[in-house]
């Protein structure tokens, strides 16, 4: 699976932090959808911003920039980078959440009908 973080024009100052469908895929559990879904520290959350003020996104309370086909998100259910990147499997241009937190995150959501598929 190869994700160019080029077309952003950006340079992370950390490797940002594959969530979602593209995670679920990197473990053999789906196959991912369109977009790709990262989570980046809130320093490089907001540069980015700067960078694309347009493409701003609010989830309740939880901030992006959905720029390009994808999601990059300061945090996702208020959990930051930080706590997400434990245990991050490492890869030359990005790093994978843990599937521990990936699942983690699902169970969170479940009332969504996609994330307790995920789950099951």
């Amino acid at each position: 699976m190869e994700i160019d973080l080029r077309t952003l024009n950006f340079t992370f100052s950390t490797k940002p932090l594959l969530i979602g469908g593209k995670a679920m895929e990197h473990y053999g559990l789906r196959l991912a959808g369109a977009d790709v879904d990262f989570v980046i520290p809130v320093n490089d959350y907001l540069r980015l911003a700067a960078q694309y003020p347009a493409n701003l996104k609010d989830l309740w309370g939880d901030l992006g920039v959905c720029v390009y086909g994808f999601e990059i998100w300061a945090s996702i259910c208020l959990f930051d980078y930080d706590f997400l990147s434990q245990g991050a499997v490492e890869l030359p241009e990005y790093r994978v959440i843990a599937l521990e937190k990936l699942l983690f995150l699902k169970a969170l959501a479940m009332k969504v009908e996609k994330y307790h598929q995920d789950l099951e």
